[in-house]
């Protein structure tokens, strides 16, 4: 049996590969290499690059390896940009997730799991958040991947169809072993950022509000470890193979860590200071998501074994001076005239 990952050479669905790769597993990966690097696909994986809603492609992969399973995690995530870009993330998104949801009917691949947000509860009327709470998206890109969820349940009671639906809190950190991590330009991503100032490539950072209701009015995410969410896959896949019905699982930890305490927690594990802008809110940003991972811990085999602030920053810190350490040996001598 072997498992098509598409989206495996970007930050979360490399963490995937390797994370298969080390159990034991065949894996294949479909990537467009968008924002994916074909460095973070481990040696011997097979690499088909084109798109996730290619369905010739697809069908040519399906064909050619005897797959039993697609982790679904191509796709496009930055909130701002959906609000300028609505069409390219309902594209990218959810059209993209229908053509390779077509292929996986077509060639009888019967489980799918899909990598979701908790962007699709909007602004929740408390927290933490339950899995059956209301889902009522604030930007495109959370709509995008709630029109996918929806989609995954038609095709399920239409077709035989497992699926389980990961909607994942913030994901953070690399991989300890710093194989893979972030490594796109311009990251968004808040421990990037703040790891980007604490090594000096970026001259502050910007925090987006001050003045929620809140303990020290910035925002509070619930962070999860990047291995620990790909752990969180493996449990997925385990849990479909053993027959487990088709569900919908929040992915944190259970509690929240407001956007100042990130900040002092990367400040604390590098030991540096550096620049904080106080910046006003944003479109679409939401004020508190912490989720409640009652189902998850009950139904799923996972345990996370990153559950700490401070070690997810370290990790990305560690990470991020990889990155600058190869770009040092990379950069080319200037030759005196």
């Amino acid at each position: 049996m072997t498992v098509l990952v598409t989206g495996g050479a970007g930050y979360i669905g490399s963490h995937m590969v390797h994370a298969l790769v080390d159990s034991g597993e065949s894996v294949i990966v479909v990537d467009n290499l968008s924002t994916g690097s074909s460095h973070f696909v481990p040696e011997g994986v097979p690499l088909y690059i084109g798109d996730a809603g290619d369905e010739n492609l697809v069908e040519g992969v399906i064909g050619s390896h005897r797959i039993d399973a697609i982790v679904h995690f191509a796709g496009s995530i930055i909130v701002p940009e959906s609000l300028r870009d609505p069409l390219g993330y309902y594209r990218n998104n959810t059209m993209t997730t229908r053509n390779l949801l077509a292929t996986a009917v077509k060639c009888g691949v019967r489980r799918f799991i899909f990598s979701s947000t908790a962007a699709v509860y909007g602004n929740p009327a408390g927290v933490p958040v339950t899995e059956d709470a209301p889902t009522r998206p604030l930007s495109p890109y959370g709509a995008s991947k709630l029109m996918t969820e929806i989609m995954l349940h038609d095709v399920a009671a239409a077709h035989t169809l497992q699926f389980v639906v990961l909607r994942y809190f913030n994901v953070a950190g690399a991989d300890p072993a710093l194989r893979c991590g972030i490594a796109v330009p311009e990251a968004t991503h808040l421990l990037k950022v703040a790891v980007e100032a604490a090594t000096a490539q970026r001259p502050k950072i910007d925090v987006y509000g001050t003045d929620y209701p809140t303990p020290d009015g910035t925002c509070i995410r619930d962070f999860i470890h990047v291995s620990d969410l790909a752990q969180a896959h493996r449990a997925a896949l385990a849990y479909l193979r053993l027959g487990g019905a088709s569900d919908t699982f929040n992915c944190g930890y259970g509690h929240g860590h407001s956007v100042l305490e990130v900040i002092e927690a990367v400040r604390r594990v590098s030991g540096r200071n550096f620049a904080v802008n106080h910046a006003s809110r944003r479109p679409g940003d939401i004020m508190a998501m912490v989720a409640d991972t009652r189902r998850i811990r009950e139904r799923l085999d996972w345990v996370p074994q990153f559950n700490d602030l401070d070690t997810i920053a370290a990790h990305a810190l560690a990470w991020e001076e990889k990155l600058l350490n190869e770009r040092a040996v990379h950069v080319p001598l200037a030759i005196p005239a």
